[in-house]
């Protein structure tokens, strides 16, 4: 008899499901792509039952629920926090008292309800071990060290570990306040970005920057250690008894006060950018280096919200000493859900992990809802598209036609993914060749700051004749530079330090994407494309059919794809929506 297991994360942002069965990765989905609200913190009823519904099982059939962190030692840790500071932290303690009072004090008797009253065993891991979890278990090493950074879970804020087979464990932690994750969230601050979501501009911004402030910060705020440990000066953030991410006393010594969100950058917040990227890849490259020593590991695991920064990656791959470097595609919170699922699997049952044969557990992070032929023609007729349907003879051709000549494509095909990058699923299609296609897409198509690069998606069998990388990167998470003489080639994907955040395609993980790359390749001679997620700003990326062809309409994309059909812009019956006002009034500025 199948047993399944259900991992949970919620309370705090991007609330995911996931669902293992005998151990193996069924279903996986975030909350906001049901809700349509970016980051959704609230309990992944949606995707809980997404998950459930995948597998033909109600609640009672689940042989364990996990849960990610346990609310009570984070709960501790904010107490503790606020009266170390008090009567500062008064605020900040109402402001979330209500919060832990109402729902994440009581996680247990909210998961049960939510759950339908299941009675079944409630397991709590961990923060950073559902982390440490997520980035071993499902990776392709049979052995190796692990390495966790984040913002912080209940006490710890990186983590450093070993897995061995069906067993992990942690070895060294860092704790709260000290965090390389708030560090860099309190530069996207005070740059005028959203804190858990502008992490990624500021990243993007960096390259036009200088590194202005690295000394300032290595002298005055982060007393860095050999090992790659550190001590963060309090008195230049607020985020422990306050209500905001940086203090006074930053603004001082940082040049002023926090940039107004949506007024013109300016070079401060450029270098701020640069000079924090330029210490987060250090930190990263010496906590690398003490997890080498100290576990005599070949192979390194990552997750955490830090493993999303693909630049650092990128350095910690060509630069640092392991040999093989594997990143959790969801490394987020939203990855703890799956993490949990393992711990629960391995731990709780005492089940053996399937020896790795090649290629990670993942199923390319294609974990999400998918749509029969069917269910797709249906959705679409009642939001009065007017579709082409083709055999993929004809529409492959058709669509890298359109592609090569310029036009912008929203691709919907398969299972949706699971974690931030839209990897060939849910994604804008576009040509790297075009001079002005940044622009186009950011400013036509995204509604978003005109500096964001964009990644290509190329095929993996030609990645190495373009880009200085050292293996796969199926997850795109991974920054490499572009080889010498194709910088000028594919300018839409090529950054301002002739990099990009590259997505390698395979046959085996994404078969018609990889013939749709193919088909690029045969009528341009380039063998990749623009790939960026199928959303416009403040979105989550679209789930259904209905999500897709409603931005496709909001946007200035020219062709749509819901696999198998073919819609035109200058086809559909339905006026063109107001863009901007629709766009502004349906999603918060990000």
């Amino acid at each position: 008899m199948t047993r399944f297991v259900l991992g949970i994360s919620a309370f705090y942002h991007d609330s995911a499901a996931c669902l293992l069965a005998d151990g193996k990765i069924v279903a996986a989905a975030q909350e906001e792509r049901f809700s349509r609200l970016k980051g959704d913190a609230a309990f992944p009823a949606n995707a809980v039952r997404f998950c459930l519904r995948h597998a033909g099982i109600g609640p009672g059939d689940l042989a364990a629920v996990a849960f990610y962190e346990k609310p009570l030692l984070k709960l501790d840790r904010l107490l503790e926090s606020y009266l170390a500071l008090a009567p500062r932290g008064l605020r900040s303690f109402l402001r979330a008292a209500p919060l832990w009072l109402d729902e994440r004090v009581h996680t247990d008797a909210t998961i049960r309800r939510e759950l339908g009253d299941y009675a079944g065993p409630l397991l709590y891991a961990e923060h950073h071990e559902s982390h440490a979890a997520s980035a071993f278990f499902p990776s392709p090493f049979e052995n190796a060290a692990i390495l966790t950074i984040d913002g912080v879970g209940e006490w710890a804020t990186a983590a450093i570990g070993v897995g061995r087979g069906a067993d992990l464990s942690l070895i060294r932690e860092l704790h709260y306040p000290d965090s390389l994750g708030l560090l860099y969230s309190a530069f996207t601050y005070h740059a005028g970005f959203r804190v858990n979501s502008g992490e990624y501009k500021l990243m993007g911004l960096a390259p036009y920057g200088k590194p202005y402030y690295v000394n300032r910060i290595l002298d005055e705020v982060v007393a860095l250690r050999d090992d790659g440990s550190f001590t963060l000066d309090q008195k230049f953030f607020d985020y422990v008894g306050g209500l905001t991410m940086t203090s006074r006393h930053f603004s001082k010594r940082f040049d002023g006060p926090p940039r107004d969100p949506e007024t013109p950058l300016t070079s401060r917040e450029m270098d701020y950018a640069r000079s924090v990227q330029v210490v987060c890849e250090e930190i990263v490259l010496r906590m690398a280096t003490t997890a080498h020593r100290e576990t005599g590991a070949d192979e390194l695991c990552m997750a955490g919200g830090v493993a999303l920064n693909a630049v650092a990656n990128g350095r910690l791959q060509r630069e640092g000493p392991f040999r093989r470097l594997w990143i959790q595609p969801a490394a987020g919170d939203a990855g703890g859900a799956l993490g949990a699922a393992l711990l629960a699997w391995h731990r709780w049952f005492r089940e053996p992990r399937q020896p790795p044969h090649g290629r990670d557990a993942m199923r390319g992070a294609l974990l999400g809802p998918v749509f029969s032929e069917s269910d797709a023609a249906t959705e679409l007729l009642a939001a009065g598209a007017r579709m082409h349907r083709l055999d993929d003879s004809e529409l492959l051709p058709r669509v890298a036609g359109l592609l090569a000549d310029g036009q912008v494509v929203g691709w919907f095909d398969g299972p949706m993914e699971y974690g931030p990058r839209a990897l060939g699923s849910r994604s804008i299609l576009a040509d790297p060749r075009d001079p002005a296609m940044q622009r186009t897409l950011n400013l036509k198509i995204k509604f978003r700051e005109s500096f964001r690069p964009f990644a290509p998606s190329v095929l993996a069998e030609r990645a190495d004749a373009f880009f200085e990388l050292c293996g796969e990167s199926p997850y795109m998470l991974i920054v490499a530079p572009l080889r010498e003489e194709h910088r000028l080639a594919v300018p839409a994907v090529t950054h301002l330090d002739s990099s990009a955040r590259v997505q390698t395609v395979t046959s085996d993980m994404s078969p018609r994407f990889h013939a749709l790359l193919r088909a690029f390749e045969a009528r341009t001679g380039c063998p990749m494309l623009v790939n960026t997620s199928f959303n416009v700003r403040g979105e989550p990326i679209v789930c259904t059919p209905t999500d897709a062809y409603r931005c496709f309409l909001r946007t200035r994309m020219d062709a749509l794809v819901v696999h198998p059909f073919l819609m035109l812009r200058n086809e559909q019956p339905i006026p063109e929506l107001d863009r901007e006002s629709t766009w502004q009034q349906t999603f918060p500025l990000d």
